[in-house]
């Protein structure tokens, strides 16, 4: 890699570490092709992705000085799995370490906050910003399905008493 391809990767590193919700490091070392794309597919699908980074360029796009705790998540075969919504990335790559022995999660951090494995297991298990959206939503349309009902009641109660008085004189 040239000083251009190196400058263009730590831009693009910056642009990653700065739109994304929280990073998950994680070693990779062992995985196969096809492991590696069912990760980037599932990771795909859940609005996220997965990218292998050199060491040196990641640390460069994080401006991180000499011994801080970045330099203690990157070192070996890195990959990172970022997403927008914060929790997305920890949910797949924990899920995925689960079933997979050669995929170990390291860590990961949101914003200047450091998260080691348990903290990415801990996050993993919050729901995602569309499951909290949905229960928002319900939340808000139960009272006003609640007051439509009440409305509603009244109304259907005398069309009962009409149409008892309407039988009763039929029969």
């Amino acid at each position: 890699m040239d000083r251009a391809q190196k400058a263009e990767s730590i831009e693009t590193l910056k642009g990653v570490f700065t739109d994304a919700g929280a990073v998950v490091v994680t070693h990779n070392l062992g995985l196969t092709v096809a492991e590696m794309e069912d990760l980037r597919g599932r990771l795909r699908t859940a609005g996220g992705a997965f990218k292998v980074v050199k060491n040196r360029l990641a640390l460069k796009a994080l401006d991180a000085a000499e011994g801080s705790e970045h330099h203690a998540l990157f070192k070996g075969p890195v990959g990172i799995a970022f997403a927008p919504d914060a929790v997305t990335a920890a949910k797949v790559t924990a899920e995925y370490a689960k079933g997979n022995d050669k995929f170990v999660v390291l860590g990961g951090f949101m914003g200047d906050k450091i998260l080691d494995a348990k903290g990415v297991e801990i996050l993993s298990k919050l729901p995602s910003l569309d499951q909290i959206r949905a229960s928002f939503l319900g939340l808000l349309n139960t009272p006003a399905t609640r007051i439509a009902g009440v409305v509603q009641a009244p109304a259907a109660q005398l069309a009962r008493v009409f149409n008892a008085y309407a039988t009763k004189d039929a029969a």
